[in-house]
């Protein structure tokens, strides 16, 4: 949610930046002006009504102690206190439609990027050289089904299309993936967190998926009650929501943390013709990197985090690049994302496997994050980010064909090897 003192003080500023995400608030924006300045007038107009409900009421036993006619008192009374209750029906119509207009307004986009969308995302940075083959190089669909790494066809018929299952030394090759990226974080000193993968609704509105994408996720309804949780669609979306209406001091930060979940989604659209396998799915595993911070420390936050997710990249050999995402591109929730991408050989192209985002004090004041500063004792917003360490669905698929070899086999990267029993090749 974005600081309404920033929209009061430059309304068309405002307007301006979001313009840069895409966003058009050029209707928005007013209207939450006058909202506002009606709330305002209606607290003030209340706090009035009530303070004179305070003083003529202690008049009354001393105008009944007098013998004077209490009657006009009481009727002022009955007026004072019939608008105090309009003026609260009234403030809770105008505190909702400004509270949804408000939480529907995109995070401003850092002052450096460039608007716009994908078209104007800017690599900053590549690492190694795309693979030359001296052979016919297979799709990792195929290479995983001749191996029998991952069964497509026994995935569809658990689950349907979308899913896939891991089988035998596909399983474990997944587990190595992740153990790695879990004893990378946990030597960096991060806090490792294990959260439920049902949430409340609360969650996702912290972390800014809600209200606009909660379509996009798997619910469950309670049939004993009238609750409803939401399949975690990302970590995030619960590390967002731990502190939550708390405030931390400031000696509590930064706060680094990392999880390992499945993620849960309802992938919109259909797929492309080279995303098949398991590319782009319904469930998918990750490990996700977050930091609460002061926001001092936000910026070096957020290179610490594009470092990690490019050094556990470096770390499996591949090929990379770091682009550096215009403002259309960035969600909603974001000031600014940096993304890693990969190269997946027969895709002819880059995937993303980490998204690194800082969202300012955006999602900290959509879930009342606070921190007590040591120097006065201020109460202010602490800054949250976030970033992919790493999502395996495009992990294993870059690795299978990147590391295969002219008859079919394929390296394991040095990295995994320890927690395969000291596995090279997979034949």
């Amino acid at each position: 949610m974005l600081d309404i003192r920033l929209i009061r003080e430059n309304p068309q500023r405002i307007i301006e930046k979001l313009g840069w995400k895409e966003y058009d608030a050029s209707e928005s924006v007013p209207r939450i002006l006058e909202l506002d300045a009606r709330r305002r007038e209606i607290i003030q107009k209340k706090e009035s009504d009530k303070a004179e409900q305070n003083r003529v009421s202690k008049t009354i036993p001393q105008l009944k102690k007098a013998g004077e006619d209490v009657a006009p008192v009481i009727a002022r009374m009955n007026e004072l206190k019939e608008a105090v209750k309009k003026a609260d029906d009234e403030l809770t119509q105008v505190e909702k439609e400004y509270t949804d207009l408000m939480l529907g307004l995109p995070n401003l986009p850092d002052d450096d990027l460039v608007p716009g969308g994908k078209e104007n995302n800017e690599p900053l940075y590549y690492f190694g050289e795309h693979r030359v083959f001296d052979f016919e190089p297979k799709n990792h669909v195929d290479l995983c089904t001749m191996h029998g790494l991952i069964d497509y066809e026994r995935g569809t018929k658990l689950a349907g299309s979308g899913f896939w299952m891991y089988r035998g030394l596909g399983a474990r090759l997944e587990w190595a993936v992740l153990n790695y990226f879990i004893d990378t974080h946990l030597a960096d000193g991060y806090e490792m967190i294990l959260p439920p993968h049902m949430l409340e609704y609360q969650c996702g509105l912290t972390a800014g998926q809600f209200p606009k994408f909660a379509d996009e996720v798997y619910k469950i309804a309670n049939p004993t009650d009238d609750r409803v949780h939401y399949m975690l669609p990302t970590a995030e979306a619960a590390l967002a929501s731990i502190y939550r209406d708390e405030i931390l001091s400031e000696a509590d930060l930064p706060r680094k943390m990392f999880s390992y979940t499945p993620c849960f989604r309802r992938e919109a659209g259909s797929y492309r013709a080279d995303e098949r396998g398991m590319v782009r799915g319904h469930q998918f595993n990750k490990v996700e990197m977050f930091q609460y911070t002061t926001p001092e420390g936000s910026d070096a936050a957020f290179e610490e985090l594009v470092h990690k997710a490019e050094n556990l990249v470096k770390g499996l050999g591949f090929h990379f690049r770091t682009v550096k995402l215009a403002a259309g591109d960035c969600s909603a929730s974001m000031a600014r994302t940096y993304d890693i991408e990969i190269n997946i050989p027969s895709m002819n192209g880059y995937k993303e496997v980490s998204s690194v985002s800082n969202a300012r004090d955006y999602q900290a004041r959509r879930g009342n994050i606070r921190y007590r500063r040591a120097s006065d004792g201020k109460v202010d917003y602490v800054h949250t980010l976030n970033g992919s360490g790493l999502a395996t669905s495009r992990i294993l698929p870059a690795l299978v064909e990147q590391n295969q070899q002219k008859d079919g086999s394929i390296v394991v990267p040095e990295v995994l090897r320890k927690y395969l029993g000291g596995l090279e090749m997979i034949k």
